[in-house]
Parts: C-alpha cells; structure tokens; sequence
C-alpha cells in the first residue's frame, strides 16, 4: 500500500518518479502509486492511449440532452445533494460534478475562476470523462472501479489533466446497478482530504433517496447494530412484502446480513429474523417512533424500525375478483388484507405459557436431559455456568430456566449480548456510570448490568466475542464481588449468580490469544454443551410443545404425519429459534376451521425444502392436483385460440380456482397445490 506523503510537493515529486518509472521504464511503480490508480494506467495503456494527448473537443449539446432525459431519475434526486455539497466547499477553488453511468458530465456547480481552467480540459455538461476517452480520472476510474477513488495531480493518466486533483464515489440505484457517479474537482494545489469523505457520504445519501423513493409504498424496514445509527445515513434498509418477501435491500444490508444481492429472491424475512414480522408491524401502528430489539440468524442483535402502512395495502386477490365483478366474503377480505399475523395473534397471553423451568426443557432428548441433570444438581451453589452450543439452539431459554428453577427465581434475570453492543458502549452497559462520566452520558448516570442483576442471574451471551480489555475487569468483578462503575472509585458489593454463553470454542480461542485463560477457568465452573436441533431425538416432542403453547389449550392443533416426518428430516439451520418461527408462521396461516398443518401452511422456503424430502412437486405453477382439472377445460378466450401463453392459462386458472372457492385464499391455495404465501405473490404479479 502507498505511503501518501504529508505535503504536496512531495506527492507531486514521487508521483513524476512513478510516472518515469511507467512511461520511461516500462516499470511498475507498485510503491508509489495506490493500486486502483496503477490498476487504472494498466488499462489505458492496454487501450492504447497516449499520456501527451491534448484533446479538448466541443460539448455533446444534443448527448447531455438525451443523456440527463435518460438520468431524470438520478438528476431529481442528486440535485439538492449537489447543491448543498456546492455551498460546502464554496469558495475553494473547487467544483461538484454529477456525471452518469457512462462518464458524461450532466450537471456542474463551481467556483468561477475555477471553472475557466476547467473549460480548458472539457470539464462541463456534454463531456465524456470514461477512461477510454479520458484516461485516468475520479470519474472513469470510479465507474471501472465501482468504487470512491482519489485521483491526484500527475496520477491523471493524461499530461494535460496533471493541475487537478479530484475525488469521486459511484452512485447505486435500488437493485444495485451503477446509475453515475459523484465527483469534486480542484486545483491540485488546494488538495483537501476531506473531500473523498464529503463524495462518499453524499452519493449515500442519494443512493438512500432512490432506495425510498423505488420502495415509497412497500415496508422499509430500518435496522442497524447501533440502536443511535437507525434513522441516519448509516441505517440499513430492507424494503418487504407485507407476505414477509424481500423486495429490496441497501449496500449497508447486504452487508450487516452478509448476503449477496442475489440472495433476495430465496431469502424471506422469517429466515432473517427471530422476532415476527406481525409483531413489527403491530409496533409501527401503535408506535412509529420507537425501536424494537430483534436477532439476525447467526445471533447478532440488531434495533429495527419499520415504516409503511400495511393496514392498508390490500392484495391481489380482491383486486383480481372484482375486476370479474365478483364480491368477496367477509372473511376471505380479511384474510387479502391482513396476510401476516399481528403480535396480538403471534404471541399467546402471558398466562397461556407454561413458566420456564429446567424440568419444563425436558422432552426425552438424552444429550439434553444429561445437560438439565446437570444444571439441576448446582441449583443455589456459586457455581458459574458456561452454556456452548450453535446459534438458536436455546442457550439462552437453558438460562432463564436455571434462573427460574433455583432459589434466585424471584430475583432479577439480566442479559447482555456481548456481541451486539459496540465495544465502546460494553464497558458502560456491564459496570454502569456516574453522570457527566464521558461525553454524552446523561446527567443521572446509569445502572450497570452487573448491579441491575444483584440479588439474581446475570446472563452474559456471546462472552467469547467480549474485547480483552473488558475481560480483565469483568475477572476483578468475579474475584471481588464488587463493581466500580465509570467515573467513580466507589465499589458498590453484588450478589450474582453468573451463565455465560457462546457459540465459539473458547479453549480454542484462549490458545490463539483471543479471550484470557484465567476468565475461562473462573467462567467454566459447569460447562454444559445443547445439541442442535438436527442432533436431537425428541423433535416431534418439541413440536408437540410448541404447536401447545403458540395454539393455546382450547385449541388442538398438531401437524400431518408427512409433515413431521419431514421436519424430522430436515437439518434446521436455525435451530429451535428457526422452529419456533415456522410453527408461529404456519398456526397462523391456519384457518379457524383447520387443526392440521400442512405443508402448505409452511413459509415458502420451508415449504419447497420440505417438498424434496417428501418427493413432492412444490413447483409454483399451479398445475398441480385438482388444478390440472381446472386447465383441462378451455377458458374464454384461450379456448378459441388455442392453448394461449402460460402466464394466459395460469392467470384463468387462478382465476377460476378464487371464484369456486369464494374467494378463500387458503382452500384456493390447497386445492392448486401451492403454497398461500406463493398464491398472494402470484396476485400481486396479475
């Protein structure tokens, strides 16, 4: 990596070295130049460029016409970013460039005696800054790179362009494709560093207004790591289907989930998620403003806001009948317009659950009996717990049914996940503060963790991601019985019972230097290993337990024979925190009338997974089971003409299917073999 000189002469002197070294040597000068830069030279050589060209040419008049015709999209949005960026950096000799996808300069605002050197090298609306025409440039070279570049003085590949120095970051639209880029030019002499970061933050900023703006009548869900980052420029965004599909999602998604844009169309909310998407809607109609806390697949701890109006989205469905002039019943109407649950009917009463106790785990697994056996034996002795096993395996419910089962049960249960809060907020969350203790604390100062568990159990997920500065403190706590909260040397005694909990291999982690030895020993009094849920023995036990307490005791709901001996099958990568989601989603699909679960009450992803294990054809066309029947029959206008395209056929027959079944999504579904989920995304197409 280049070592960037502190003034600029001395950059411009190791920049005309790399330059003879390139073009006079026919040399990489790998040690001067950043590798995007010396990427770039490599391409315009490659093309056949001179570096002496002097090319200035006239403005593309009639091109930047079609040209921001064709970006109006881009220019609507980008305009008031470019202007507010232009009064940023007014008066420095300077000027802001929005250019399109293909180079061509479409708007630009500058510094007068700026902008009279930037005519001399073509800098205006109608000029084409790609590499190809203009060699190496913030603007070409940010396409090619699909990246923020700093091209400074003599790195432009051309002679000519050596007084500049520019800075540019591309612009994504909402699926991710590069709609232009960002750029501000200046006199290489008035180099400033902060302009990258000014170009970066701005093109976020319009990625941001073109992913709501696409998405301005879907669900966006907003979400970061950093409950203080929801609602700022660093937010993710995921855009969602009232049905839980996802419609879209930002840079900064994809990679807080680390998923691939190309992910999106197999991946369903309830495969991201712990917490339901009903519940999250019911949160936004009663509170738009506030936060909910909810975990990611692999654990992770995320705050969410979700935004959009489903109460008032109605599907397809309704849409499609009446246009036949059909009414819909009561019932079925209720079913288009609410097709996810609410918390109200995802989460039974308080009163409905049994209380969480050791004893209550147990379900006829071995390996997690043998691990209850063991908990149940230390109950009251000052015994730390150190709880392993996969992410959604029940470290946590382990916890708070040891918790509940020891003479501590009516004291507080207080958890902590290491690895969800930022390493700057660990240390204040777990030991507390006094006011004024830092910068932003508030006045009264805070409670810790650790003192909040007094009396009870604190529970401490993920340890093995805690940095190795709080371990040593967390290790004096231990020892002492004391904690000594921010800003204060006063060490106020707690009475804890501690279980920790981890996903990783600490012996492992203590031998690479990640976590202390003496905190693993002090931690690992009992360690207790849960096995995933493909390990156990007891699943259609579980089952049995979970239908129970989602479907309450009047109500006996339980699964086909087919169904479980599928579920038995499958390998369950999110474990009981993946099960429990899957028994909430497909109850909920129930209708009143039904007590069975089918496959096709399953969310999507499981349903064709399930599918393969039983050999089944889960295939979205529906010309399946009685289906094919419905086809068989010529239908209007296909009749005449012959078969007609499929989505023609499809559209009849789904058509025809609603109308027989008055409009009941559910029994619709069944009888063309297709799950509701993929029967409300059918209607939404038509």
């Amino acid at each position: 990596m280049m070592q960037v000189p502190f003034s600029v002469e001395a950059r411009s002197v190791s920049l005309q070295e790399a330059r003879s070294l390139y073009f006079g040597r026919g040399e990489l000068p790998e040690a001067l130049l950043d590798q995007n830069v010396l990427r770039s030279w490599e391409r315009c050589r490659q093309a056949g460029l001179d570096p002496a060209r002097v090319e200035c040419g006239e403005p593309n008049v009639r091109g930047v016409t079609e040209a921001r015709e064709r970006n109006r999209t881009l220019i609507s949005h980008a305009q008031p970013v470019l202007e507010h960026l232009f009064e940023q950096i007014r008066n420095s000799h300077s000027m802001v460039i929005l250019a399109d996808a293909r180079g061509m300069v479409l708007q630009s605002y500058g510094d007068a005696d700026f902008l009279s050197r930037a005519e001399q090298v073509a800098l205006h609306p109608g000029a084409s800054w790609h590499e190809f025409e203009r060699g190496t440039n913030a603007i070409g070279t940010a396409l090619a790179e699909r990246g923020a570049v700093n091209v400074f003085g003599s790195e432009h590949f051309f002679e000519g362009n050596a007084f500049l120095t520019c800075s540019a970051s591309p612009i994504q639209d909402a699926q991710g494709r590069l709609m232009g880029v960002l750029d501000i030019s200046s006199d290489y002499r008035a180099f400033q560093r902060h302009s990258l970061g000014l170009v970066k933050m701005s093109s976020r900023i319009i990625e941001k207004r073109l992913f709501e703006s696409e998405f301005a009548h879907q669900g966006l869900l907003s979400f970061h790591s950093r409950p203080d980052h929801v609602g700022s420029l660093c937010e993710a965004l995921l855009a969602i289907s009232p049905e839980g599909d996802l419609l879209g999602a930002d840079q900064a998604a994809l990679e807080l989930l680390g998923m691939r844009r190309e992910d999106l169309p197999r991946r369903h909310y309830n495969m991201l998620f712990d917490v339901p998407l009903g519940t999250l809607i019911d949160r936004a109609r009663r509170d738009p403003s506030s936060l909910i806390a909810i975990s990611g697949r692999n654990g992770e701890r995320f705050y969410a806001r979700l935004r959009g109006n489903f109460g008032s989205m109605v599907s397809g469905a309704q849409a499609l009948l009446d246009a036949k002039g059909e009414r819909m019943t009561s019932r079925s109407r209720q079913e288009t317009i609410a097709p996810v649950p609410t918390s109200a009917g995802a989460v039974p009463p308080t009163g409905a659950k049994q209380r969480l106790t050791l004893k209550s785990l147990s379900t006829g697994d071995e390996r997690l009996q043998a691990a209850i056996d063991k908990g149940t034996r230390i109950l009251g002795r000052d015994i730390p717990i150190l709880i392993q096993g996969e992410s959604g395996a029940g470290k946590e419910m382990f916890a708070k049914a040891f918790h509940n089962s020891g003479p501590r049960a009516a004291g507080p249960f207080v958890a902590l996940n290491c690895a969800a809060i930022p390493e700057t907020l660990i240390e204040s969350e777990l030991f507390g503060y006094s006011g004024g203790a830092f910068t932003g604390a508030r006045k009264e100062g805070a409670v810790g963790k650790i003192q909040q568990a007094h009396g009870g159990t604190l529970f401490l997920d993920e340890i093995g991601d805690m940095p190795l500065s709080l371990q040593a403190r967390l290790l004096r706590v231990l020892q002492e019985r004391c904690v000594t909260p921010l800003g204060t040397n006063k060490s106020i005694p707690v009475d804890i019972t501690l279980v920790c909990a981890t996903h990783r291999r600490l012996k492992e982690e203590v031998a690479r230097g990640g976590f202390r030895e003496d905190l693993y020993y002090r931690l690992n009094g009992l360690c207790i290993n849960l096995p995933s849920l493909r390990e156990r023995s007891d699943i259609d036990s579980l089952i049995e337990k979970l239908l129970l307490e989602e479907a309450g005791p009047d109500r006996k709901v339980r699964v086909s024979r087919k169904v479980m001996d599928a579920f038995v099958s499958y390998r369950w990568p999110g474990n009981i925190r993946q099960l429990n989601n899957v028994i909430k989603v497909a109850i909920a699909l129930l209708d009143d009338d039904e007590e069975i679960i089918e496959t096709w009450h399953l969310p999507d992803d499981i349903f064709e997974e399930i599918s393969e294990i039983t050999h089944q054809v889960a295939a979205p066309s529906p010309m399946n089971g009685s289906a094919r029947a419905c086809v068989a029959a010529p239908v209007g206008a296909s009749a005449a003409g012959g078969m007609g395209s499929l989505e023609e056929i499809e559209r009849e027959m789904i058509q025809r299917t609603l109308e027989a079944e008055n409009g009941n999504i559910s029994s619709a579904a069944r009888r063309l073999g297709i799950s509701r989920n993929t029967l409300y995304r059918k209607l939404g197409r038509f």
